[in-house]
């Protein structure tokens, strides 16, 4: 039920129903108000905790839903550089890109939900799955190092090419409909092209996610409510960033070495336990030097792109 709540107030209070721009503004308002919103569910889970059990378990769930969030947070940032990326191959205005994302963050929570409960039965079946994972993890990281600077080409994309062979497709938007008639015939619109791309990238993204917070807890319910609460502020995260996208040019780093650290730790989880606090401090000192470092190369290029009057006379 709180959820299904918190769908309808981004869907009637964050501009889900009608086609507008979403502003910086609008949308740091939002981020804030998704971020209060999980720290305060965090704070009603310790206090809850620490009424039923002990203070040492409360600190410790406490602790596994705000680093669960944060990697999902983090994670969901390379997410946002694809939405941009497909948003922008398509040419979808800005007012068009909040109703497809909205479909997408549904998508993403039910496609979690699937996969969270698959994934705690099979580590409950089969615990040494959890080293498999790791391995995709470490894997997936090293890839993602190497690969950090190449960028995807659309066009050659498989599933964009079977859809345009064949599904009706028109040849220009028509508002934010995904579906018409014309001729008697029922064509798909670009829209919805770009809806099926947001909900892939989705489920591919999941596949990463769900493994990586599996080495931080095994609770259901840790795992799902840190998800959904990151999830629930993708859609502002995106608006907020959209235009920053060239700001943040080593965060794929970051990424890279988040994801090869959580496979690292699920790996040696039978041999070494790495305390929860070690983990917090990793993703704070990823993030942390990423954007710094972003930050600089941003200025660097815009004073070497803006030399000095002295220099250019």
């Amino acid at each position: 039920m709180f959820v299904v709540g918190m769908l309808a107030i981004d869907m009637f209070l964050c501009g889900g129903r009608k086609a507008h721009r979403i502003s910086t503004t609008e949308a740091l308002a939002w981020t804030c108000t998704w971020i209060i919103l999980a720290f305060v569910f965090n704070l009603f889970l310790w206090l809850y905790l620490s009424h039923t059990t002990t203070s040492a378990i409360a600190n410790e769930h406490a602790l596994e839903f705000f680093s669960g969030y944060l990697i999902e947070k983090f994670l969901s940032i390379d997410n946002i550089f694809v939405f941009l990326m497909i948003f922008t191959y398509f040419s979808i205005p800005a007012e068009y890109q909040h109703r497809v994302l909205l479909y997408g963050v549904i998508g993403a929570i039910i496609m979690r939900f699937i996969m969270i409960l698959c994934g705690v039965w099979l580590i409950n079946e089969f615990h040494w799955i959890l080293y498999i994972f790791g391995f995709f993890l470490l894997i997936l990281g090293v890839k993602m190092l190497v690969f950090a600077n190449n960028k995807a080409d659309l066009d050659k994309n498989i599933l964009i090419q079977w859809m345009r062979k064949y599904l009706r497709v028109t040849s220009g938007l028509h508002g934010e409909r995904f579906f018409v008639t014309q001729n008697a015939l029922l064509y798909v619109t670009p829209l919805f092209l770009v809806l099926v791309l947001v909900e892939v990238t989705d489920l591919i993204f999941a596949v990463d996610s769900i493994p990586a917070i599996f080495a931080v807890t095994d609770d259901p319910f840790i795992i799902f409510t840190s998800n959904i609460f990151a999830m629930l502020g993708l859609r502002a995260l995106y608006f907020l960033l959209v235009n920053l996208s060239d700001r943040f040019h080593y965060l794929r780093y970051g990424l890279a070495i988040l994801l090869g650290f959580v496979g690292l730790k699920l790996i040696i989880s039978h041999w070494v336990k790495i305390p929860i606090t070690i983990t917090l401090v990793v993703i704070f000192v990823t993030l942390a030097t990423c954007t710094i470092l972003s930050i600089r190369r941003s200025r660097a290029l815009k004073k070497s792109n803006n030399p000095p009057l002295s220099k250019v006379l």
